[in-house]
């Protein structure tokens, strides 16, 4: 595990968007395509304008680009909630990025409708002797309960199939979405946790402690067996970190 602290939430988004830039870079070097999972929510939108912005833009090989998402509500693509929805206005619409490689949740569809499609859209992209890609970055994000994608506390999320229709309530969570199980995102070659805020600063230091309670703080499920775990997170986040934690 790495763990970076940044001053705020600019200079954490200056690192993710470098970062990305860089794994683009090293994937469509050694495989001829990037595949990255995107993450909705507060944190990772200052990424998104750093990469559709002009100092970044051209630094990417879009073409060559595969976006899929961690998670997804089940809601129409042109709703407010919609992770698609964010990433697309902020990012998406001002790269030069073809349609088809744009792999969204059919967020419109019923949970068990879009895990069953996106299972089968990951199926397309997988790697040998996997049903899924193995993606080369996945961006993360992690609520001040510990959950990370739609994998909240409480829920089963031991299972091997590659995604997960969640339509039981988790706290004041509404129901009714898909995520990427951990099977995927732990088969990673990067998975990358974006965390700001001094809200999240008592559950990050558990989650990133000796003490394993994955049931309670899910972010603890991601462990890449093959590749990098990356915390980039702000000083309010970082508040309660021990100093011989850091990179």
């Amino acid at each position: 595990m790495k763990l970076r602290i940044f001053k705020d939430s600019e200079s954490l988004s200056n690192a993710a968007a470098n970062l990305f830039i860089e794994t683009a870079a090293q994937a469509i070097d050694a495989r001829g395509r990037f595949m990255v999972a995107l993450s909705g929510g507060g944190s990772p939108t200052g990424l998104y304008r750093l990469l559709a912005g002009e100092t970044f833009r051209d630094k990417v090989d879009w073409e060559k680009a595969f976006i899929f998402w961690g998670d997804e509500r089940c809601v129409p693509p042109d709703e407010e909630s919609s992770n698609y929805h964010q990433a697309f206005e902020i990012l998406l619409r001002h790269v030069p990025i073809p349609d088809k490689n744009v792999l969204r949740i059919q967020g419109e569809l019923t949970p068990h409708e879009a895990s069953e499609e996106y299972a089968q859209t990951l199926k397309e992209f997988a790697d040998p002797n996997l049903e899924w890609p193995r993606l080369d970055l996945a961006l993360l994000g992690m609520g001040a309960d510990g959950h990370t994608a739609s994998l909240f506390p409480g829920s089963d999320i031991e299972v091997n199939s590659p995604t997960l229709a969640v339509t039981a309530h988790y706290q004041s969570r509404p129901a009714n979405r898909v995520t990427l199980t951990p099977v995927v995102l732990n088969s990673a070659r990067k998975a990358v946790f974006l965390v700001t805020g001094k809200d999240k600063a008592e559950t990050l230091s558990r989650v990133l402690s000796n003490v394993s309670m994955p049931e309670q703080y899910p972010a603890q499920h991601i462990q890449p067996t093959d590749g990098e775990l990356i915390w980039l997170v702000d000083e309010a986040a970082a508040l309660y970190i021990s100093p011989k934690w850091v990179e």
